[in-house]
């Protein structure tokens, strides 16, 4: 049987496994489903609509699942789905999706740190870092083994390619590219994730390769499209360049016209 404390409030409609943890003051609503093994600490708020797997954290303070901040949401039935063995530090903010049936998605192994907000219609994969007070607006995707600096800003409907990393205190307002290092308020790629990638046993080829690709595509002089095509032909195609080249190519065709521009 969940261990509740005698001060938390659990509506008989929600659904605990056997072995959850339910600290003082917490408030988990009817149609929330919290797996087996997850941590709920004092104060936290586990909303309705939310489904959450196995070995989760919950901070004290947060809030998972709450509506959406968005002026188009009308009480639409929306979800919040979150994986497996995520930490959510301290007041941290998750909300559900706009859009009937939509979910706002995070994967397994997260470590989101204190005052941090996922908006709705996101999607985080597995393996992503958030550093203190970061605040990421409505339908943006964080692809895997990302990690984010503290009180950075994410702008609504970016991308963050996988392995990335984005420096503290960084605007995002476009797409960052996979295996990059993006920092400062003009949001500059400064080089590859050279740590990251060394730690997930890229070799030192297959690193200078992406280096290399790198510099023609952000630091050049060169148009995108232009760039996209001398990587291709004089850069070793390795499985992190032929990575990059994609996501390049669907930022590039998405752009509407805006021209050969980064």
């Amino acid at each position: 049987m969940a261990k509740i404390h005698p001060l938390a409030y659990v509506d008989p409609k929600a659904e605990l496994a056997d072995d959850v943890v339910v600290g003082p003051f917490s408030f988990i609503e009817a149609g929330a489903v919290v797996g087996a093994g997850t941590v709920i600490d004092s104060h936290a708020t586990i909303k309705h609509s939310t489904t959450l797997g196995i070995d989760n954290y919950v901070g004290q303070g947060s809030v998972i699942g709450g509506d959406p901040q968005d002026r188009k949401y009308a009480g639409e039935p929306t979800f919040l789905t979150i994986g497996d063995r995520n930490v959510f530090r301290e007041y941290v903010t998750l909300h559900r999706a706009t859009g009937e049936g939509k979910s706002t998605i995070i994967g397994d192994d997260c470590f989101i740190m204190a005052y941090c907000h996922v908006g709705h219609n996101c999607h985080v994969h597995n393996r992503v870092t958030i550093a203190n007070s970061v605040g990421v607006a409505g339908h943006v995707t964080i692809e895997e083994l990302v990690n984010i600096g503290g009180m950075s800003g994410i702008h609504q409907f970016c991308r963050i390619g996988k392995v990335a990393m984005v420096g503290g205190f960084t605007k995002i307002t476009r797409d960052v590219p996979p295996f990059c290092l993006v920092d400062g308020a003009e949001e500059e790629v400064r080089d590859i994730n050279a740590v990251g990638l060394r730690r997930l046993g890229v070799t030192q080829d297959e690193r200078l390769a992406l280096h290399k690709a790198c510099k023609l595509l952000f630091k050049s002089k060169i148009g995108l499209s232009n760039a996209l095509e001398i990587v291709r032909e004089e850069v070793m195609q390795t499985e992190e360049v032929q990575y990059l080249i994609k996501f390049e190519e669907r930022r590039f065709s998405g752009r509407n016209g805006r021209g050969d521009q980064r």
